[in-house]
């Protein structure tokens, strides 16, 4: 039975692992090859976009918040989970696991952002051509990443404020690293409110991201099916095809939970 107590240590134990001995060093080699390709591959980009300057346009100044936003996301998770797997007093600070836990939501809220706006960038591009270059100014482009980033920052904030709030009477963190249900899930007392908000937090950021990329595709598609034009059609599939890809993929893959 669980006792309504306070936890004075800031000590935490990870307690969500379950790997055979025989496991853990292939493991470990899988993980730091991930992220090592991880590090090359979004280096890489930046560097290409960056040196290139044909590549100085507004899709690609948007596309480089991806890149920074995986190298900070993984970063914060990988090389700390590799540790623990190879090590057997799997512990961390309590302040360590709300960062770990605050970078890790940032990070996919983000992703959800960004790839709305590059939506939005391919909308533009390809139902107002003729406008684009004055619409989609650098200036623009700043804005709108700053919008992705602070959106998310104030939405995870928000989340992560909540949870730090609350007294402690657990010490073991019941995943294999920090997240904002893990933390909660410390304390005795109600977290009625901490649920509510993860479950805003959590429809909001599905229904800005799903709803305002189905929008922007429908009326891509509308246009497409209005003008028919080969060329027009040829550009659409061509540019948003990768884009849809690419979301489907972070859909499955970096949807932060609360």
């Amino acid at each position: 039975m669980e006792r309504n107590t306070t936890v004075a240590s800031d000590i935490l134990r990870i307690q969500g692992f379950d790997i055979s001995p025989e496991f853990t060093y292939p493991v470990f080699f899988i993980l730091l090859f991930f992220y090592s390709s991880l590090l090359f591959s979004n280096i890489a980009v930046l560097a290409l976009i960056i040196s290139e300057k044909s590549l100085h346009q507004p899709m690609f100044l948007l596309f480089c918040n991806l890149p920074v936003n995986d190298l900070i996301g993984n970063t914060v998770l990988l090389p700390r989970l590799m540790a623990h797997v190879i090590s057997t007093d799997r512990f961390t600070t309590y302040s360590q696991c709300v960062a770990q836990a605050f970078y890790s939501h940032t990070f996919g809220s983000a992703s959800h952002m960004i790839l709305v706006i590059m939506a939005i960038d391919r909308y533009v591009a390809i139902c107002h051509p003729l406008r684009y270059s004055s619409i989609m100014t650098t200036r623009a482009v700043i804005g709108l990443s700053a919008t992705a980033w602070g959106v998310s920052l104030v939405l995870v904030s928000v989340l992560m404020g909540l949870t730090v709030r609350l007294s402690r009477c657990r010490s073991v963190i019941q995943n294999a690293y920090c997240d904002n249900a893990s933390l909660f899930k410390l304390s005795c007392e109600d977290v009625t409110i901490n649920n509510i908000y993860g479950l805003f937090f959590t429809v909001l950021l599905f229904s800005c991201s799903i709803g305002g990329i189905a929008v922007t595709y429908f009326r891509i598609a509308l246009i497409c099916w209005i003008k028919k034009n080969k060329e027009l059609n040829s550009r659409a599939l061509q540019t948003c095809a990768s884009h849809l890809v690419l979301y489907l993929i972070m859909l499955c893959y970096c949807t932060p939970g609360y």
